[in-house]
């Protein structure tokens, strides 16, 4: 039996790639910050059949330690501050958990054991303001927030470590993806939801800022399932994972409501205060590489993506209220 490590094992990601490596015989411990009930409720269902250990990604001693107990042939680093608000309000402490955690994270393979396997999780925030479109693995990087700035900074540190030490180390970038377990925060939850509560009477309008903003939308699920794929390949490499295709916001909502029965253009509202400035080059990623290295592909589309996070907050909330 194969032992996995995956920090940050209580959110989207974490909680579907857990749940993939256990369907494959994998012994999984998860890197927490706190053991808490209600700190991960995305894995409760599979609560007890993984470990959960707390430790630190800012202390370097917790993770060599950490790493000598259980030995792990793989290891994810998923854990990140993501949130608007986090980001911008300490910058400093999003580049130690997103930047350096990562160096922190293969120092510690590099003393404990260099045969580990390290996937860390990239972001296409990295390419911020790009230059071209679609973007893959050799387009040049110009992030453009803390979150992309740090984002960067471990995946330099992925590539040192496979270059300069061996290690068996890749970095995914990630474009956007979603499912029922996205945060409340990000717009994909904010339509989905709304389209629930507006169906059920629980909620009048919803207000979101450019419904024109356009994003390369895939299933989280997809997604975790490229990152086991790369650590089992013969040679570590750095893989974008991308659906190639753009969507808007107003695509979204559009078939959010629909699959309500309802006509989006009724219910959503557009907020000048809450608009960002457009895009120059639109950010949608080329997974070439991860389809013939690897033989990745999405399996879900875009609409049926958006039906099943609706649906799934359609029974949260019929389910809340039933017990009512």
């Amino acid at each position: 039996m194969s032992t996995a490590l995956i920090t940050g094992i209580g959110g989207q990601d974490g909680s579907y790639l857990a749940e993939l490596l256990l369907a494959r015989g994998y012994r999984v411990i998860g890197l927490v910050r706190s053991t808490t009930p209600d700190r991960n409720v995305r894995i409760a269902a599979i609560r007890d059949r993984i470990e959960l250990v707390a430790a630190d990604l800012l202390d370097q001693s917790s993770l060599v330690v950490l790493i000598d107990t259980h030995r792990p042939a793989e290891i994810y680093n998923l854990a990140a501050r993501a949130s608007s608000s986090q980001l911008f309000a300490d910058p400093v402490l999003t580049c130690e958990y997103n930047g350096l955690a990562v160096a922190r994270l293969l120092e510690a393979i590099r003393h404990v054991d260099p045969t580990i396997r390290f996937c860390q999780a990239s972001s296409s925030e990295m390419f911020g303001n790009a230059t071209t479109s679609p973007q893959d693995e050799s387009s040049p990087f110009r992030p453009r927030n803390p979150y992309g700035i740090a984002k960067l900074c471990g995946h330099w540190f992925t590539v040192n470590y496979r270059e300069t030490h061996g290690v068996f180390a890749c970095s995914c970038i990630l474009f956007n993806h979603e499912s029922p377990r996205r945060g409340a925060e990000f717009v994909t939850r904010k339509v989905s939801a709304a389209a629930a509560r507006i169906r059920l009477g629980k909620q009048d309008r919803l207000k979101l800022g450019d419904l024109d903003a356009r994003r390369d939308w895939g299933f989280a699920a997809d997604y975790v399932r490229g990152m086991w794929q790369m650590l089992q390949a013969p040679t570590p490499d750095d893989y974008v994972l991308a659906t190639g295709e753009t969507r808007t916001v107003r695509e979204f909502c559009r078939i959010a409501f629909r699959h309500v029965g309802l006509d989006y253009r009724e219910y959503v509202h557009v907020d000048p205060e809450i608009v960002r400035p457009p895009e120059m080059v639109t950010l949608v990623g080329n997974a070439e590489r991860a389809r013939r290295a690897l033989g990745w592909a999405p399996t879900v589309s875009f609409e049926e993506l958006v039906r099943m996070m609706v649906d799934a907050d359609l029974h949260q909330l019929s389910s809340v209220e039933a017990k009512s």
